[in-house]
């Protein structure tokens, strides 16, 4: 069995600030150490659950977070930005599942830990009408290459979404929101231990990908005019209103990398 982990970071228990998460930030250094560890549990399970291929992609900020000398042999990782399919570089259909490990709500979802769709530019992302963050967009591709999403940890109302869009996956809460940036968090040894049960579980159902029928509309809402004015130069995106461009295609996979040019176009 081959299974591919997408690594976040805001969704590690005892993360609940931005300065944890950034590379000059006080806490970073520890934060990392928190993140390498529920990886670590995540591929402990896999392995106990007959995984014999992990491969493990560095899903947050620069993408340089994970500490390769204390990740578990078993698996390899993929590490550094910018990726073309970025928290999903790597995915293909060789894989049998997929875990998101360290994930976080989408943006605007009231009191959960630091929540945001890959940039805070971004104020909310369909996908055929249906709002999505990044638990959405990347099971989404990873459906594409008909993949299931079979775990997904992070805080409990990151789990609660990922549920209500996936249906049948394992999920594991390892923190309770208070406020955006504070919550209640399970200590190390317990989230770990939660997360290795949990990825051996997933392993011994069968998952179903998320797949979104085609013709797919990707629908994104900046929180600025001035963001479309740059993501509208692409081709076949058609600026709906002041703040909001969509995009039409029948291949996710497409919709997925035009996502992505919008994001760093707008950004810039």
């Amino acid at each position: 069995m081959k299974v591919y982990i997408s690594c976040d970071m805001e969704g590690i228990s005892g993360v609940v600030a931005g300065k944890q998460t950034e590379m000059n930030g006080e806490e970073y250094k520890r934060a990392q150490k928190l993140v390498t560890g529920e990886v670590n549990a995540a591929i402990e399970g896999a392995l106990a659950g007959r995984a014999r291929e992990i491969l493990v992609n560095d899903s947050h900020g620069s993408m340089r977070n994970i500490l390769i000398e204390e990740l578990n042999p078993s698996a390899q990782l993929i590490s550094g930005s910018p990726k073309p399919l970025s928290m999903m570089q790597g995915i293909d259909g060789s894989f049998d599942a997929a875990f998101f490990i360290g994930y976080h709500a989408q943006a605007g979802t009231a009191y959960s830990v630091l929540d945001h769709t890959y940039s805070g530019i971004v104020y909310q992302v369909s996908l055929n009408g249906r709002l999505v963050g990044e638990t959405g967009l990347n099971a989404a591709l990873a459906g594409h290459f008909g993949v299931p999403v079979v775990l997904v940890t992070g805080d409990k109302l990151l789990v609660e979404e990922a549920t209500t869009l996936l249906g049948t996956v394992e999920g594991v809460a390892v923190k309770e929101s208070c406020g955006r940036s504070a919550a209640k968090c399970l200590v190390p040894e317990s989230a770990r231990k939660l997360i290795r049960e949990a990825a051996q579980r997933a392993l011994s159902t069968e998952g179903k990908p998320f797949v979104v029928e085609p013709p797919i509309t990707l629908t994104v809402d900046f929180t600025s005019s001035a963001h479309l004015d740059v993501a509208e130069l692409i081709p076949d995106a058609n600026r709906v209103s002041g703040r909001r461009i969509e995009f039409i295609h029948d291949d996710l996979l497409t919709i997925y990398k035009v996502w992505r040019a919008m994001l760093k176009l707008a950004r810039d």
